[in-house]
């Protein structure tokens, strides 16, 4: 048995194969009771966020574990296996747990350090909880993981600056666009990622901010906390129109601006149009993009953008990998403890049973005893057995995953006839 972990991202897809591989999250429970049935797994959880669709299970086979997991994901996507094959890659037992800890940090975001990856992590994690997938082996995977990943960015500047890909998507217009002050923009979704970037326009000046979605009143509250305007989903294309700035990142999972719907609008505007385009799959049709008079930037683009701007932040990423390597050996010796635990439940079952077996055998004796000093004798005796099983209970956790460990295991079962 063995945790593994499949997947592809950024740094191994192309954007238009890691739209098709998203797992939208009305779908997650799904997915991951579809994957916790197959006999080479134990326990499943997807993480699927716009940079990445990864699949962690406890494997009781490792190689029909990658099948299953390989031919679910094509099987999500629609790709043949010739297609997924050359951008998946797969890590297992500690390579796998390091992977994660790497996700859960930011070190493998586009944007590095980026602080929106860890509510992600804990998501995929609690959505797994919800549908059974995770259970005792993930459950002390992700919650370790997600610790360090709290470590992280209290104790290192990894996350300083521009953290989040909505906060890099706001820094990449300004640079793009010169002072936003003066600028109209229309963001489009109230989600996270359209409640960070608009937070992070009114952080970065923009004073004319337009706010839809499909459910207005959420558009309507977020509009609210920054001094925005909030209009019908069905208000788009007249926006559009006149503002100067459009972003874009719902969860639609289909293009919501398309080249019918915006054509009148678009041919009635004075000035280019910039979208920014931050969804996954993408919210943009190419045939809106493939205008003249139309600049469509995407998750591409951005991380292009953002590459440039690493240093900072990379300067930390020796700290963070060094706390990292330490709960990755934090997580190692626990799992091992663990290892040992049912045998050292053994050895206190076997000496339990001795103990009950001699007051039963000396019960005659015992009889005049009023209940309290009954419970004395019990309290005493199971004392004595708890004092001199401490040791051994210690060492055995201890040493877990050991030659001397093995060793001192060996010798409790002889020795308990476990």
């Amino acid at each position: 048995m063995s945790i593994l972990v499949v997947g592809v991202s950024h740094r191994s897809a192309p954007l238009p194969l890691l739209e098709r591989i998203t797992i939208a999250d009305d779908a997650m429970t799904k997915a991951i009771t579809h994957l916790a049935r197959r006999d080479t797994i134990r326990e499943a959880v997807v993480l699927s966020t716009c940079n990445r669709t990864e699949v962690y299970v406890v494997a009781e086979l490792f190689h029909g574990a990658y099948g299953d997991i390989r031919d679910f994901l094509c099987e999500q996507s629609g790709l043949h296996v010739d297609e997924l094959a050359p951008h998946l890659y797969s890590q297992h037992d500690r390579a796998a747990v390091e992977h994660l800890y790497d996700v859960t940090a930011g070190l493998d975001s586009a944007v590095l350090g980026e602080s929106e990856i860890l509510g992600q992590v804990r998501g995929a994690w609690d959505a797994a909880q919800r549908a059974g997938g995770a259970r005792s082996s993930l459950n002390l995977l992700f919650r370790s993981a997600v610790e360090a990943g709290k470590r992280v960015r209290t104790d290192t500047a990894i996350g300083r600056g521009t953290a989040s890909v909505s906060h890099a998507a706001v820094e990449m217009i300004a640079d793009v666009r010169g002072d936003l002050t003066d600028r109209s923009v229309l963001v489009i979704g109230a989600g996270t990622m359209g409640d960070g970037v608009a937070v992070a326009l009114h952080g970065a000046g923009a004073s004319d901010i337009v706010v839809a979605n499909r459910a207005r009143a959420r558009a309507g509250a977020l509009a609210d906390r920054i001094g925005a305007r909030a209009i019908d989903f069905t208000d788009v294309p007249a926006a559009i129109e006149t503002v100067d700035i459009v972003v874009t990142g719902t969860g639609a999972g289909q293009p919501i601006l398309t080249l019918d719907q915006l054509s009148s609008v678009l041919d009635a505007r004075d000035e280019p149009l910039l979208i920014v385009d931050i969804a996954v799959p993408r919210d943009v049709d190419d045939a809106v993009a493939a205008r003249p008079d139309v600049e469509v930037l995407d998750l591409d683009d951005l991380r292009d953008w953002a590459d440039r701007g690493i240093v900072q932040r990379a300067n930390e990423t020796a700290d963070v990998r060094r706390i990292l390597a330490e709960e990755v050996d934090r997580f190692s010796l626990e799992v091992t403890a663990r290892q040992a635990a049912p045998l050292v439940a053994s050895m206190h079952s076997a000496a339990e049973r001795v103990r009950a077996s001699e007051i039963d055998r000396f019960e005659s004796r015992l009889a005049a005893l009023d209940d309290e000093q009954r419970d004395v004798v019990d309290a005493i005796t199971q004392a004595i057995v708890a004092k001199l099983l401490h040791e051994p209970s210690v060492r055995l956790k201890q040493q877990a995953g050991t030659p001397q460990g093995e060793r001192n295991a060996a010798a409790v079962r002889d020795l308990f006839d476990l």
